[in-house]
């Protein structure tokens, strides 16, 4: 179990988390009753249950806490907003090392049917007016998830452009002060609007919008890529297949999970990439 554990929460992904984590109270003023679930074993049943998209009721024994232990330490971690603050600390992990590439970044959104109940769902205009949400998100240009928002089907994608701008929390930067700004935004025609342009020249970001009539999304493909693979990266979380949960602030959670995944995996690699060179260039030295 320990092998399970480690594996779908690597030691530095942990060291993050614990940064983030409210602290429990775990004495018992009457004393007794049962040894406290550990924090890393919900956490991992917590990732398999994203990654894997199975209902709390399916999360094999192997983990140690039965679901329902599992299932309110995710609604108690949810409404502290642990994995939006996880976010940001894998954020800002990435922008000390200068993995984040401000120059360009890209803005998009991709529907998610169910959601038949709960807040934040509408019908859908492109699947024949069934109830859905809607996740909005802001990349830079490397396609890590900087912004992300939820909204019902039926939000137009031009009404999430201000909220994910503003929603860019203020990030580490490898010189200078941390930012929150990017240089230039990408976007498609569905963010044509005289006062989305204006509201963006106001804050000192270039836009490059594809003109309603004029000309076609496609000339910015090969900017707006990025954000394209962003949401299939984030479908890779087969928990966001369809809307499953009737409280909004869970399905948001799952969004946050899934760029922390998508963030840390860029975080790991480029460990890993370093570390291959740094053996290398000692292999190099010895050589004669």
């Amino acid at each position: 179990m320990t092998c399970f554990v480690e594996r779908l929460v690597p030691d530095e992904l942990w060291v993050l988390f614990r940064r983030v984590v409210p602290p429990t109270e775990v004495v018992r003023p009457q004393g007794g009753g049962r040894r406290r679930a550990g924090d890393r074993e919900v956490l991992a049943a917590i990732l398999f249950v994203a990654t894997t998209g199975c209902t709390w009721r399916q999360l094999p024994p192997v983990f140690g806490p039965a679901w329902p232990t599992v299932y309110r330490r995710f609604a108690q971690w949810s409404k502290a907003r642990v994995w939006a603050r996880l976010h940001r600390v894998v954020l800002d992990e990435l922008g000390a090392r200068g993995e984040l590439d401000w120059s360009r970044c890209a803005i998009d959104s991709v529907s998610n049917p169910g959601g038949e109940r709960g807040p934040l769902t509408g019908l859908n205009p492109t699947d024949r007016g069934k109830l859905g949400s809607k996740i909005h998100l802001l990349t830079d240009r490397n396609g890590l998830p900087l912004s992300l928002g939820i909204s019902g089907a039926n939000m137009h994608d031009s009404q999430g452009l201000e909220p994910l701008v503003r929603g860019i929390p203020p990030i580490r930067s490898r010189r200078g002060p941390r930012r929150r700004r990017p240089a230039k935004l990408h976007a498609d025609k569905g963010y044509d609007y005289d006062h989305l342009c204006r509201w963006l020249r106001k804050r000192g970001i270039a836009h490059r919008i594809a003109r309603k009539g004029i000309e076609s999304s496609q000339r910015l493909g090969r900017h707006r890529w990025v954000v394209e693979r962003a949401a299939s990266w984030l479908a890779g979380c087969r928990r966001l297949h369809r809307r499953y949960e009737r409280k909004a602030e869970h399905f948001l959670a799952f969004v946050g999970i899934a760029a922390v995944l998508i963030c840390h995996r860029r975080l790991t690699r480029r460990s890993e990439t370093r570390a291959q060179h740094a053996q290398g260039g000692r292999s190099d030295a010895r050589t004669p």
